[in-house]
This record gives structure tokens, C-alpha cells and sequence, in this order.
């Protein structure tokens, strides 16, 4: 691991590593072990951040200059980060950038709000395994030049924002990938309110890159 001005994180698959909570020493540098949905925030140049992964991932996570990150990964396990905003809801996200996966990730506007607690995915692009599979199909919503279809996902058990919980996701995935443009949340809000699909009060959302058991990297810049 080597430490930077800004923030670098490196995955490994050592079971020494994998041992450990995670400790935090300030904004450019962490270390991680196993761990928690919430650990590995923080800001950086003004953005809020977030990085999470499970398992056996391997690879380096690096936060950039304003609202840019960027993610090499590999291995096994679930990976999670990005960069946005500490407190989520209706705005416009502009974003760019590259992403180049080989197997299963997401790039997407992602979220969580509380009361009810729920895992939310604004689906911009994605790799060889489509996000909806087993999930339950609520309708349409056309928004930003593009159609997005609405599925639901319920997890249980699973980590969250409130540690081990069950919950529900909520998907909008737009049925022709693309990587840049403007994701107008306000309209998928409103989109899956009316399909019966309730928010609570907005915490974190950040443009993140998600891959599970799989290889890529990914440069976006968000603003």
C-alpha cells in the first residue's frame, strides 16, 4: 500500500488483513480490514466518499482532484465506491468519465435512504450480468434522453447503512448503456412513487462503481 495526497486504498486477499476493523487515520489515508457498509467515508476536495468491499477483493481505490475517483479491482467478493454527496436527493448529477468491466459491475447513482430503510440504484451502465435478474418488474421511467426500467430487489440479512438488516433495493436501469450525462434523480424519485415504491429520509448517495467477482477499472468524475 502506498500512501498519497490524496487518498489511495489497496485491497488484499490476506487473512491478516481480513482480520482487522478498519482504522482511520484522516481524510488521505485508510486502512482497511473487514468491513461495515459505513466504514471508509469521508471527504475529499469537498466530496463525500465512500469505499466498501467484502471478501477477497484486490485492487486500489484513489480519490482524485474535485468529484474524480478512480478503481482497478479484481478477485472475489463484492466492491463498492465512489464519490457524491453525504445527504442524497432530487438534483442533477453530471458525470464522466471511463469504465471498462469484464463480468459482473454496475456503474450507477447509488443511495440509501432510512424510514424505511432502503438500498437504492440509479443504473447507468453495466457488465455481462444485468442487475435485474430475479428481481420484480414495477414499470418504465423515461428521464435524460433514455428509458429506464424499475425492478425491486429484497435483501435480507444483508449488510446496510444500520448494519445487518433486511431491506429493499430499488433499481432504475437504463435499458442502453452509456458512460456520461446527466442522471436527474428527482425524476426516478418520482418515477417509483408512482409505482407504490416509498422513500424515507435521504442519507448518503455518491456515483458508484459496484463489481462482484470480477475485473475492471473504472475513472468517473461527478459533479
Amino acid at each position: 500500500m502506498v500512501f498519497l495526497s490524496s487518498l489511495v486504498v489497496a485491497f488484499t486477499a490476506a487473512a491478516s488483513v481480513l482480520a482487522n476493523p478498519v482504522e482511520r487515520f484522516d481524510n488521505s489515508t485508510v486502512v482497511f480490514g473487514k468491513r461495515t457498509i459505513t466504514d471508509g467515508e469521508g471527504t475529499s476536495n469537498g466530496y463525500f466518499y465512500s469505499v466498501y468491499s467484502d471478501s477477497t477483493v484486490t485492487g486500489t481505490y484513489t480519490n482524485g482532484a474535485a468529484g474524480e475517483y478512480s478503481l482497478t479491482w479484481g478477485g472475489t467478493g463484492d466492491v463498492v465506491v465512489g464519490k457524491g454527496w453525504a445527504t442524497g436527493g432530487p438534483m442533477s448529477v453530471v458525470y464522466s468519465g471511463t469504465y471498462e468491466p469484464d463480468g459482473n459491475s454496475y456503474l450507477s447513482v447509488y443511495g440509501w435512504t432510512t424510514d424505511p430503510l432502503i438500498e437504492y440504484y440509479i443504473t447507468e451502465s453495466y457488465g455481462d450480468y444485468n442487475p435485474s435478474t430475479g428481481g420484480t418488474y414495477k414499470g418504465t421511467c423515461s428521464s435524460d434522453g433514455g428509458v429506464y426500467d424499475i425492478y425491486t430487489q429484497t435483501r435480507t440479512d444483508a449488510p446496510s447503512i444500520q448494519g445487518t438488516a433486511t431491506f429493499q433495493q430499488y433499481w432504475s436501469i437504463r435499458t442502453t448503456n452509456r458512460v456520461g450525462g446527466t442522471v436527474t434523480t428527482g425524476n426516478h424519485y418520482a418515477c417509483w412513487e408512482a409505482v407504490g415504491l416509498e422513500l424515507g429520509a435521504f442519507n448518503y448517495m455518491i456515483l458508484a462503481t459496484e463489481a462482484y467477482s470480477s475485473t475492471g477499472t473504472s475513472t468517473i468524475t461527478v459533479s
